[in-house]
């Protein structure tokens, strides 16, 4: 038996005024034929060697029990169902309104009543895919109010925009994953938090930064810090495409949280880079920065086509068939810097 608070009070179990502790015990009971411990709480009266439950306690020291059961069936426990709802922002009754389940339900599981496994997987899946979650909510449109309604589509729109940003992570990683030989990586991992300080260091640093200018300056950062010290900053790979070098992924890259651009219309549509609001250098080392500084140093000024001309006289373009990925081995007869 273990105290965790005293106070003096009115004791109910003896009737007088003394001092009462609140302890926790550990404890045993079987629930749908399966026996579970858990920790309950109690009032200890010392006058009585008794333990009572007030009425708050009663209903706190079931949902332990059950709990506990969830936990050794491999179900989400009442917290859970909580932290699920209340990460979109979402009340008790309107939740049991967007799944369609009855008023009350919700209510229910973060209180007293196990959930079945139906019920629980469908739980999982939302707390999984807030783009389900949003199909259900549409359904649903007609039985909320329209401020309630709004309410919830904003805020499972921004975790739907954060989920997607950790699926293009994952995405565009698992597509690296493939390339064993370090020499297309410039003997680095893949690193798509320096991927982004870089892009918005450039867009800092150089006027009308567009993204076929863009994608050569990575190149030519990435193999001069190759030339250097031996490995690439970004860990990119790039391949030999008809403009020169383009990282591999680069459609999904421009697309990451932390990348900013705004849409131009000349003859084409074309991507303006822009630094995020705050930008702060978190992951670059100096060595990083100083290669960077370089190549905007030497490039930055040109106009696109200059650095396309400039690129399509290194030999690592030259050597590299069309389309295929070029090794860092070439830094070594980089031109331009």
């Amino acid at each position: 038996m273990k105290t965790v608070s005293s106070s003096v009070e009115l004791c109910v179990s003896c009737m007088e005024k003394h001092k009462v502790d609140v302890v926790q015990i550990e404890e045993h009971e079987t629930y749908k034929n399966k026996e579970v411990g858990f920790i309950a709480t109690y009032e200890y009266c010392s006058n009585t060697k008794e333990l009572f439950e007030t009425e708050n306690m009663i209903r706190a020291n079931s949902l332990a029990m059950k709990d506990a059961y969830r936990g050794e069936v491999g179900l989400l426990k009442a917290e859970d169902i909580i932290g699920i709802r209340k990460k979109y922002g979402i009340s008790q009754k309107d939740f049991s309104e967007i799944l369609d389940w009855g008023k009350a339900t919700i209510t229910r599981y973060e209180n007293h009543q196990v959930q079945d496994r139906a019920h629980d997987d469908i739980l999982r899946k939302i707390n999984s895919d807030p783009k389900w979650l949003m199909e259900m909510l549409n359904r649903a449109k007609g039985r909320l109010s329209q401020k309630a309604y709004a309410k919830y589509h904003h805020n499972i729109s921004k975790e739907y925009r954060l989920q997607g940003d950790h699926y293009l992570r994952e995405s565009i990683y698992a597509s690296y994953a493939n390339y064993e030989d370090d020499t297309l990586t410039g003997c680095m991992e893949l690193n798509l938090d320096k991927v982004i300080e870089v892009i918005n260091y450039f867009a800092k640093k150089v006027n009308n930064l567009h993204m076929v200018k863009l994608m050569k300056m990575l190149w030519y950062s990435d193999t001069f810090n190759h030339k250097r010290y031996g490995h690439s900053i970004t860990g990119l790979a790039y391949r030999a495409l008809k403009m020169g070098a383009v990282p591999e992924g680069y459609e999904q890259i421009v697309l990451l949280e932390g990348v900013s651009y705004e849409v131009a219309i000349y003859d084409d549509i074309a991507y303006r880079f822009k630094p995020v609001p705050g930008f702060k250098i978190k992951n670059l080392s100096d060595k990083d920065i100083e290669s960077i500084d370089i190549s905007i140093s030497t490039l930055g000024d040109l106009i696109t086509a200059e650095i396309v001309s400039l690129m399509h006289e290194e030999r690592a373009y030259q050597e590299t068939p069309s389309n295929q990925l070029i090794p860092y081995t070439f830094s070594k007869d980089l031109k331009v810097m």
